[in-house]
């Protein structure tokens, strides 16, 4: 089983608004976000929340998702993460971790990444752009107990820094793995940047909002 675990916890003070339900083509920012990763080999989603929990948690609520309430949210996003590894079932093997606020990822990025996972034989893969490493990042889950006790001082990026040698780094073709949202401006370049790829006539996510 593959998991995703969507950090959605924080309080965006940076932007002034609950970024992540900002409205992002014919749903919100986080409603995309889900919707790429339900679209894409991810098995199950679950999604951390903290600031705004109640209203976040509605707007996902058609979706079949699974909501994790994050009570130290304010602690940082390391603390996200391990409530997110706490809630995976004991099946699954592979993790991988999305930003909440990254909303110009996608499923086929999502999927790309699944598969050199699978072929690379590592248990850490980070996507690459420019040079740059970016988000999401996949894992296995052999790596769970130490996210939970280590990194407090530098967050989940301690853990590829930890093993280069069970790394793989995956070249990607768009920078969107380096974009996440934290600012108006971030969010205006978000959407024009959506405007530039989406096909004329086309609405939001090409997803159900359920499953069957």
């Amino acid at each position: 089983m593959i998991g995703a675990i969507v950090l959605g916890a924080g309080a965006s003070r940076r932007m002034g608004a609950q970024k992540l339900l900002l409205p992002f083509g014919a749903t919100t920012v986080i409603g995309h976000i889900v919707d790429e990763l339900l679209n894409s080999a991810i098995d199950e989603v679950f999604v951390v929340v903290g600031h705004d929990a109640d209203r976040i948690a509605d707007e996902l609520a058609s979706r079949s998702v699974t909501i994790v309430t994050n009570p130290d949210y304010a602690a940082g996003m390391l603390s996200s993460v391990r409530c997110g590894l706490q809630a995976l079932p004991e099946r699954c093997q592979t993790v991988l971790v999305a930003l909440g606020d990254q909303p110009a990822i996608t499923a086929a990025v999502v999927d790309e990444m699944l598969h050199a996972f699978a072929k690379a034989g590592k248990g850490i893969l980070v996507p690459v752009y420019g040079g740059q490493r970016g988000h999401p990042i996949l894992f296995a889950q052999r790596y769970r107990d130490e996210i939970l006790s280590r990194y407090d001082d530098v967050g989940l990026r301690g853990l590829p820094r930890a093993h280069p040698d069970d790394l793989c780094e995956l070249s990607v073709s768009t920078a969107t793995v380096l974009s996440d949202m934290d600012s108006p401006h971030d969010y205006r370049r978000a959407l024009a940047q959506r405007e530039e790829t989406t096909p004329p006539g086309a609405g939001g996510s090409t997803r159900p909002n359920t499953r069957p």
